[in-house]
C-alpha cells in the first residue's frame, strides 16, 4: 500500500511540473536546438532527471531555476555530441510561440550564437534579472550583461541588413 501512494505522490508532482514549466523549457530546448524532436528529448530528459534526483527547493523560483539549468547543460551536451537532427523550419516556430510578438523574437533568437540567445531568452521572454541568470548559467554578472549587449548588437545589426 505505500508503494501506491508514494508512485501517486510522483505521478502528481511530475503532472504539475509537467503543467507548470513544461511550456518554458521547451521554448528555450527549442531555441537552443533549433530542433523540435531534440527539443522534446531534452525536456524528456530534465523531467527525468527531476524524478530520479527528487531534489529539495527552497521555493518555486529555485525549482524553475534548476530546471532551466538541467534542460540548458542538456542541450548544451547534445550539441557537444553532434545527436542534433535536421534544423526546425522557420515557419513552424508560429506553433511554439505564447503570442504573435514573440515569433520574430524566437525567429531571431535562433539565428544568434548559443552563449547570445540563451541570456536574451532568459532576460526579454521569460523575464529573470541578470544575477539570477549568471546563477542559473554558472557565469558571471559581467559575462551575462557583455552577452546581453553582444546579443542586442547582434539583432540590432541582423535588422538593419532585412531593411536594406
Amino acid at each position: 500500500m505505500q508503494q501506491s501512494i508514494c508512485s501517486t505522490e510522483i505521478a502528481i508532482d511530475l503532472e504539475r511540473i509537467v503543467d507548470i514549466y513544461g511550456n518554458m523549457l521547451f521554448r528555450i530546448c527549442l531555441v537552443i536546438l533549433c530542433n523540435e524532436s531534440d527539443a522534446e528529448d531534452a525536456v524528456q530528459d530534465t523531467f527525468i532527471k527531476y524524478l530520479s534526483k527528487s531534489p529539495a527547493f527552497n521555493d518555486p523560483e529555485h525549482e524553475k531555476a534548476w530546471l532551466i539549468t538541467v534542460a540548458t547543460n542538456r542541450c548544451k551536451n547534445m550539441r557537444r555530441y553532434n545527436i542534433i537532427r535536421r534544423h526546425l523550419d522557420i515557419n513552424d516556430l508560429q506553433l511554439y510561440c505564447k503570442n504573435e510578438e514573440n515569433y520574430g523574437l524566437l525567429d531571431t533568437l535562433m539565428k544568434l550564437p548559443h552563449k547570445h540567445k540563451i541570456v536574451l531568452l532568459l532576460h526579454y521572454v521569460e523575464g529573470y534579472k541578470v544575477d539570477e541568470i549568471a546563477k542559473i548559467l554558472n557565469i558571471t554578472v559581467a559575462a551575462v550583461k557583455k552577452r546581453l549587449q553582444r546579443g542586442r548588437e547582434l539583432i540590432s545589426q541582423n535588422y538593419r541588413e532585412e531593411d536594406e
